[in-house]
């Protein structure tokens, strides 16, 4: 069964995707699209006013464009989630009235920066970046600085708040592309026809994962407090999902699950799970500081420390774009 999970602070990085059957709203006169009145009005009472460039949308001077921008030259694809959830968390305590919740609420994620008893730090909080974090973090404090929150404009507080949003933020996946694939399998077709229309999706997934990488099914991130409290598991009894194509998170059990067993998600995509022991906890290591210890990696712990040539060769490629990526910041 699924269960959704709406409980704390949600929402789409970019306002909400317009569909032809939803009238098309604004607010303050900037061309901001929301997918109903209702979206519309919860932007602007939670983090909208602070937010808001105006007549400066345009501007790339404007502090916020500039951070932005310095965020794309690191990440690719060219997409400003991680950057954006942590700049609407601020916008979110700056505009409530009572500041003391929101702040309570987001202190409930984990945030360390670190595993000092594993010796595990998050790999975007590594030496090699220290630079680009630096000229993130002056660029996130010229644009947002408040003084109700100035442990998250300090370089330590900095480095938690991003260590907060790369460990729970959590992909929202809705794509229309998606939505015409079930549609097709729904169908009830020849056989020919089906393999046809089958290969067609195939190539078709394979063509625009060139373009796209893993981000073809997220249209943007999101924090969700009873989700991000669910461990990891190689072989999860649940995984989230987004049925309705919008924010809403649902947990589906994968299983049955008993009365008082742990649910557990995986934190890894389908193909990751199926690599080696060595290869999955390098992942898990680096972006969740943590080394697994579910049932599948205890009956792998035999298993050589070594990873397929495959595997081998996508973390060469991972360097040689971590040392691009570098290069980039370099000149921010």
């Amino acid at each position: 069964m699924a269960a959704p999970v709406d409980d704390m602070f949600s929402f789409c990085v970019d306002p909400c995707k317009v569909t032809s059957s939803v009238e098309v709203q604004f607010i303050d006169n900037i061309k901001v699209m929301y997918c109903s009145s209702e979206c519309r009005q919860a932007a602007a009472d939670q983090y909208h006013r602070v937010l808001c460039l105006g007549p400066s949308e345009e501007d790339p001077d404007h502090p916020i464009n500039k951070l932005k921008d310095a965020w794309r030259s690191v990440h690719y694809p060219p997409e400003t989630s991680s950057i954006m959830l942590m700049a609407k968390m601020v916008a979110v305590v700056k505009q409530a009235k009572d500041k003391a919740h929101w702040q309570k609420l987001f202190s409930h994620f984990c945030s360390r920066a670190a595993n000092e008893e594993e010796e595990i730090a998050h790999k975007l909080l590594g030496e090699q970046f220290r630079g680009q974090l630096g000229s993130l973090h002056s660029l996130f404090k010229e644009a947002l600085y408040d003084e109700h929150l100035s442990r998250w404009f300090v370089p330590e507080g900095f480095r938690s708040l991003f260590a907060l949003v790369g460990t729970n933020g959590q992909g929202i996946g809705t794509s229309s592309l998606s939505q015409w694939v079930h549609a097709c399998d729904a169908l009830e077709l020849p056989d020919q026809q089906r393999e046809q229309l089958d290969s067609f999706i195939d190539q078709l997934y394979k063509d625009i994962d060139k373009a796209t990488g893993e981000f073809l099914n997220c249209e943007g991130s999101g924090l969700y407090l009873l989700q991000s409290s669910c461990n990891h598991s190689c072989i999860p009894n649940a995984e989230a999902s987004f049925p309705d194509n919008n924010f809403l998170l649902h947990l589906n059990a994968l299983s049955d699950i008993s009365a008082g067993e742990e649910i557990c998600i995986s934190y890894l995509d389908f193909c990751q799970r199926d690599r080696s022991r060595h290869s999955r906890h390098k992942i898990l290591r680096e972006n969740y500081l943590f080394v697994c210890s579910c049932s599948k990696c205890t009956s792998q712990m035999d298993e050589l420390d070594v990873t397929s040539e495959e595997e081998e060769e996508g973390e060469a490629e991972g360097e040689t774009e971590g040392d691009e990526m570098e290069d980039e910041m370099t000149d921010v």
